[in-house]
């Protein structure tokens, strides 16, 4: 079976990286006033190039920044979207992990004025990277547009701004697909839409808050996969796009749960990527059966490496796993990577950065020895 030349590789993985504790030094330092802007740059400057350097040892063929210049892998994007800011009041979203709960506490977002892209959201940080890339692809990771939405669904948008919410889908779109055209002039040919909204959908307690708060939780997927349709409907040449799904990823702790059946026949059949991110780590994200939905030429990546924990996975146990995927998808169809990044938010997950690398190796060796 011959090697892929195009994204997603056989081994990939979905973007965000642990922070190094000198880049973690430099955030505080620059947050209390010891240092400058530009020094704080030049710690991410040089914190990103070991990351690059880290993939390219590990085999990857793709490379991203790790998320190195952000706090958030959603927010630091929406926010710089125009007619959108953060609000006064807070959101809490209640995480589990083995030992109990824990909340994440931030702002909401509010949709003041009519959305529309003002500037190319993160043009430096892929330039950075593209100039750091010599054999691996560079890869953008940014929100999906329904991240916009689902966050705070129809109380967060000003009813005198948006009185009709079709010129606010309408908006985000347009909004988005110029984003995708810029980063085509850009020569960026690797973007992926992450997005938990798509997961969480599947999660009956999700669509039960969905629904409280006034929207349709048994069609809202559909709202959001044409969301996505139409700011890829004219996608340059070239430019491979994927999205990834994951059900929560906060300091090794999770949201919803459920497996991808409620949204896989109209997910699969009607998403216009190129492949598939999908969380696939434990039982909480049910099994393979959704895949038979995957129509021929789509790209499935089995995140079957927890980036949860420290503890590296047997590579026997990830071969048996992509067989059984394989009964419902076919092989040369499939790829491998972790369940999620390392580190959504700079807090970062519950592993260190060697054991971040051991995974990392171990996918592409896993990955080499089933495709090769």
């Amino acid at each position: 079976m011959p090697a892929r030349t195009v994204p997603p590789f056989r081994a990939d993985h979905v973007g965000s990286l642990l922070r190094p504790p000198e880049l973690l030094g430099a955030r505080n330092d620059h947050a209390q006033g010891r240092i400058s802007a530009e020094e704080l740059r030049d710690a991410e400057d040089t914190a990103i190039r070991s990351a690059v350097e880290m993939q390219r040892d590990a085999g990857l063929q793709s490379a991203t920044d790790g998320e190195f210049r952000r706090t958030s892998w959603h927010m630091d994007f929406i926010y710089q979207l125009g007619g959108i800011s953060p609000a006064d009041e807070k959101i809490r979203v209640r995480f589990h992990n083995e030992a109990g709960d824990l909340d994440f506490t931030t702002a909401a977002l509010r949709v003041h004025d009519k959305v529309r892209l003002e500037h190319t959201i993160f043009a430096d940080h892929f330039r950075f990277l593209q100039g750091l890339t010599t054999t691996a692809t560079p890869k953008l990771t940014i929100p999906s547009p329904n991240m916009v939405h689902y966050r705070g669904g129809p109380a967060s948008i000003d009813p005198r701004v948006y009185p009709d919410l079709e010129e606010f889908w309408s908006d985000l779109s347009t909004a988005y697909a110029e984003q995708v055209r810029r980063l085509g002039e850009l020569g960026c040919r690797y973007l992926q839409f992450d997005d938990t909204s798509l997961a969480y959908l599947n999660d009956p307690a999700q669509r039960a808050m969905i629904a409280e708060r006034g929207d349709d939780p048994d069609n809202l997927h559909l709202r959001y996969i044409r969301q996505i349709n139409a700011a890829l409907a004219h996608k340059p040449d070239g430019m491979a796009v994927t999205t990834h799904m994951c059900r929560g990823n906060f300091r090794s702790s999770w949201t919803a749960e459920g497996g991808y059946d409620f949204v896989a026949e109209a997910l699969f059949g009607e998403l216009n990527v190129d492949g598939f991110f999908l969380e696939y780590d434990d039982a909480r994200s049910g099994g393979f059966e959704p895949l038979r939905y995957v129509p021929e030429g789509k790209m499935v990546v089995l995140g079957l490496v927890t980036t949860k924990r420290g503890e590296l996975e047997s590579k026997d146990d990830l071969k048996r796993r992509v067989d059984e995927a394989a009964k419902f998808v076919p092989l040369d169809q499939l790829c491998l990577s972790p369940q999620c990044g390392f580190s959504s938010t700079v807090e970062g997950n519950v592993l260190t950065r060697d054991e971040q690398a051991a995974k990392l190796r171990l996918i592409t060796e896993t990955a080499r020895e089933i495709w090769s």
